[in-house]
This record gives structure tokens, sequence and C-alpha cells, in this order.
């Protein structure tokens, strides 16, 4: 099973709603900066809810993106161990997409979120309409780089595994053609090849 790591750059964004993390197998480690010498009550809380899924980094030292490069470290730490780990890095700073778009040269499934929310297992959970759930597969596809299914019945079980509730074969089948439709993929012979949005 994929590892979810959620990476909060605690110097750019204090998220608030660290509580959606709890219905989701995520481990989250946030980077506290060396001036910052306090954490509000409320996020406080809502890691110690978390347990032993959640833990802090202080970085030491201070410098121009000292904090950027420990969460590079990690990743890179993480990564040498649980190659098939997810990384989502929770961050305003685009500095971060040169080393994404190289991880994911690399295999490495990586990507920044502005938001926790933005995280596609969310989407994923929030998708009702059909036209919701093929967005939000849409951008789970778009992040997998060259790791995308190549056949229907892989991509059929990608797209079961994304969403809480098992969908029916009908549903399915439904699904795929509607990103066919949306020329998002291209189905021959059962392969599939893919024409979706450049992902940062």
């Amino acid at each position: 099973m994929t590892t979810n790591y959620v990476l909060i750059d605690f110097e750019n964004i204090q998220p608030r709603n660290l509580e959606i993390l709890r219905c989701h197998s995520f481990k989250v480690i946030v980077f506290v900066g060396t001036n910052q010498a306090k954490v509000p009550f409320d996020i406080a809380a809502s890691m110690q809810a978390l347990g032993d899924a959640a833990q802090y980094i202080k970085i030491s030292g201070s410098g121009k993106n000292s904090l950027d490069f420990h969460i590079a470290y990690y990743i890179g730490e993480l990564a040498a161990k649980e190659p098939n780990a997810y990384f989502h890095i929770i961050s305003h700073d685009s500095g971060f997409d040169p080393l994404i778009k190289h991880l994911k040269s690399k295999k490495i499934k990586a990507q920044r979120e502005q938001d926790l929310a933005e995280i596609p297992a969310f989407q994923m959970s929030a998708a009702t309409s059909n036209d919701e759930k093929v967005v939000a597969i849409v951008k789970n596809l778009s992040g997998r780089g060259q790791s995308r299914p190549r056949k229907v019945k892989t991509l059929s079980n990608t797209i079961n595994s994304l969403f809480n509730e098992n969908l029916s074969e009908q549903q399915l089948v439904a699904l795929i053609k509607e990103l066919e439709q949306k020329k998002y993929i291209k189905v021959s012979n059962g392969n599939i090849s893919y024409h979706l949005p450049q992902k940062s």
C-alpha cells in the first residue's frame, strides 16, 4: 500500500484544517523554522490527535531556503526507503516545483499543494457526480508522470482504488468512457494513451 507523506512548510503556511487528515492514513511532518518559537494551540491539538502519524522537525540554522533544503533531504531519505511513497509538499513557495519535476523524472511521486484540501485523496472523498470524479481522476493521473496505467483493466483498478466506495463495473466503464469522450485518454485494443493537462 502506498504511504502518503504530507510535508508542511510551516514558515510558509500554517494550515488550519489539519483535522481533515484524521480520516486518512497519512504521515504528517511539520517543518518548523529556527525562529518560529510557538505553534498555535489548534494546530498542536490536531497534530496530537494524529498520534504516531505526526511529527515536528525543527530545522537547525537559518538562511534563505534552509527549511526547503530540509524538506528536500527528508523526501530523499524517505523515498530511498519507500520508493512507492507519495509526497505532498504543502507550501505557497513555487521554488519547490523544479525539485518536484526532478523527483517525477526519477519516478518518485510528488506534488505541491497550497492547501491540504487540494490533496487528491480529499478530492476523491468529496467527489459525488461523474463530472467531479472525472476531474479528480484526471488530476491524480496527471500527477503520476510515467507511472500511469497502460491497460484498461489496470486503469479500472486504479480508479476504483481512488474512491472510498467500491465502484460497480458499470460505473467504472462509464467513467472510462467519459475520460475517452473528453479526449483525456485514447483506448486501442485494450491499451491506453494519455492526453492530460500538464502538471508542473
